[in-house]
């Protein structure tokens, strides 16, 4: 999508967004020499390691090693996607958007911008219908009886949908908005068989559900009167701004704290959220229902890496908790589970015991496979064959989809002290009964050192990461570089990358600036190294006899892999005489070539 935008409007927005301006917007900066500093936003520190630099226009951590131009700060840090972090620049800056020619992009865009529009105006409809009309007052009631606050209300901007079949239709006439179009926002229904319409929300109290920036895309309405033939919740379809499995209610508010906290707590409606967020504990979120999705996860996993499951403690939510492992564990999130007391959900609870008390049982959360072992033992007779047999399959089954072969026979030793037989034979059958089919490798529920290391990405050779700093803060250094230097000597994949393009640049005088130029690579990694080599401003002495050094280090260290996968093939047996000799003598201009100075010889050795 983000090559439908022209990229002459790309660079005229980034012309128009000053780094240091836009990132001292969101955080506060402190000069530092030719830079700017400030705590980082992407991971917990207490000293500020996160750089600006306003001459290159870009920022780097040396903590977490995020680093980037003004796009990525904003695509990051708001959660964005790129074409999203373009546009809220855009606005930012007072510029049009300009798109390419034959892109459908304009007319969805405006769908898009009419829905946010019409829910926009919708939610401060029934906000001013639950504030001021006399309809309202059975939710009013309703707020007052659950003991949510008038802080609280205006907060989540709850609201209320008057009881009437027109009231949304008549509404959507007086703002002369189409129909059809607040139809497709999910607001009302057609009548079968006709084209009149009726409300979809009637005498319900609402909860607007919000995306990550914020704007209103969807609502989840309570009934409030006492008809059992009405569901108890009436949710927003799926339109072209909502999609149920991909959106946490509250998410907008909480994402700083889920950030700050470094986990995440899964709860399962609209009022226990409300209730943990007004009483201090604002790291959490909640699915639209029970069912956390794959898309959930991955959301999770943008900004922490264990979740702390909340769900009621009645039967459906702890089979909601259970239901949650796969795809919690697809994804490399730890798992903890935390038990409210029956018959509690979060909501009574804190209200019954307290912030505190409900912080408390967060902290001493299980990890996931430790409550599901309580769990399968409390709902199976585990004196009975039958139900010992049960808990060990249960476990067999959701272990072994861990694929962790400590945490496999930690938990088998578990539930041979549960179940009174040996560990040994625990094991056998957990080897028996392991499910067949696809395993998920996920970090250990209960962190520390039992949880799987994620291999950091391979660090470039120091002459490697020199050559990247010369070649990307040394522009004079560039002609010298096309002439003499060949790419195929650099070893890592990203710094060859940046090295062959950033001579192509300057070959066909294509390069313009470095945030431009960090434009070019999709990968956080490259960009990331890009930053890192660029971030430091000390002057380096003499850089162009260190570049001319670094190179011949390059070019012989490339030499010797030459020679040594030469003296391989020399040495099996299937190597014929004629190819022997050819590679005797190629040998022997690889090694004359060392003892050639590397500004006398060509490139590409």
């Amino acid at each position: 999508m983000a090559g439908l935008i022209s990229a002459s409007t790309r660079e005229q927005i980034r012309a128009a967004s000053d780094i240091v301006d836009v990132i001292g917007s969101y955080l506060p900066l402190k000069r530092a020499g030719a830079n700017f500093v400030a705590l980082c936003p992407f991971h917990k520190e207490k000293t500020p390691s996160f750089h600006v630099n306003p001459h290159r226009q870009t920022f780097h951590c040396f903590g977490c090693h995020k680093g980037g131009d003004v796009f990525t700060f904003v695509k990051e840090y708001e959660s964005l996607d790129f074409p999203e972090a373009l546009r809220r620049l855009a606005e930012r800056a007072k510029i049009p958007l300009e798109y390419e020619r034959g892109s459908a992009e304009p007319q969805t865009r405006h769908l898009k911008d009419t829905l946010w529009q019409i829910h926009e105006q919708i939610t401060q409809r029934w906000q001013s219908a639950l504030a001021n009309e006399a309809s309202g007052q059975i939710a009013r009631d309703y707020l007052d009886k659950r003991g949510v606050t008038a802080d609280a209300v205006k907060l989540f901007r709850l609201g209320y949908a008057p009881d009437l079949w027109d009231d949304t239709v008549n509404w959507a006439r007086s703002k002369s908005h189409e129909l059809a179009l607040v139809e497709k926002a999910g607001l009302i229904l057609r009548k079968e068989g006709g084209e009149n319409f009726y409300d979809r929300f009637r005498g319900r109290l609402i909860f607007p559900i919000c995306d990550e920036q914020g704007r209103v895309i969807g609502f989840s309405g309570r009934i409030l009167s006492g008809d059992e033939k009405a569901a108890k919740y009436v949710n927003s379809p799926e339109t072209p701004i909502f999609t149920k499995s991909k959106v946490f209610f509250g998410l907008d508010k909480s994402k700083r704290a889920l950030l700050d906290a470094e986990y995440a707590i899964v709860c399962e409606g609209q009022l226990d959220l409300i209730a943990c967020f007004m009483a201090g504990v604002q790291n959490v979120v909640a699915p639209q229902g029970t069912a956390l999705t794959a898309d959930h996860t991955r959301i999770l996993k943008r900004y922490v890496e264990e979740v702390v499951l909340c769900f009621d403690s009645d039967e459906a939510g702890q089979n909601a908790a259970v239901r949650s492992l796969d795809h919690l564990l697809a994804s490399g999130l730890a798992v903890r589970v935390a038990v409210v007391p029956s018959p509690h959900d979060p909501d009574s609870f804190i209200k019954a015991s307290g912030a505190e008390a409900f912080k408390g049982l967060i902290e001493r959360a299980e990890g996931f496979f430790d409550f599901y072992l309580n769990r399968l033992c409390a709902t199976n007779e585990v004196t009975t064959d039958k139900g010992r047999l049960a808990v060990l399959r249960g476990m067999a089954e959701a272990i072994h989809k861990t694929a962790n072969v400590v945490l496999i026979d930690k938990y088998a030793q578990k539930t041979a002290l549960r179940l009174g037989v040996t560990p040994d034979a625990t094991r056998a059958e957990f080897r028996k009964l392991s499910r067949s089919g696809p395993k998920f490798f996920a970090t250990a529920s209960e962190g520390s050192d039992e949880r799987d290391e994620v291999a950091e990405p391979q660090r470039p050779s120091t002459h490697e990461y020199w050559l990247l700093k010369l070649l990307l803060t040394h522009d004079e250094l560039l002609g010298w570089a096309v002439a003499h230097l060949d790419a195929d000597w650099v070893q890592h994949p990203l710094v060859k990358q940046i090295v062959s393009q950033r001579l192509a640049a300057h070959t066909v005088e294509s390069w313009s600036s470095l945030a431009a130029f960090l434009g070019e690579f999709e990968a956080p990694e490259a960009q990331n190294l890009i930053t890192e080599a660029t971030a430091e401003e000390r002057a380096l002495p003499n850089p162009e006899q260190q570049l001319a050094d670094v190179a011949l280090r390059l070019r012989n260290q490339f030499i010797e892999r030459k020679l040594a996968g030469m003296m391989l093939q020399l040495n099996q047996p299937q190597t014929s005489e004629d190819e022997r000799n050819d590679l005797l003598r190629q040998q022997q201009e690889l090694r004359l070539l060392k003892r050639v100075p590397l500004s006398a010889h060509e490139t590409g050795a």
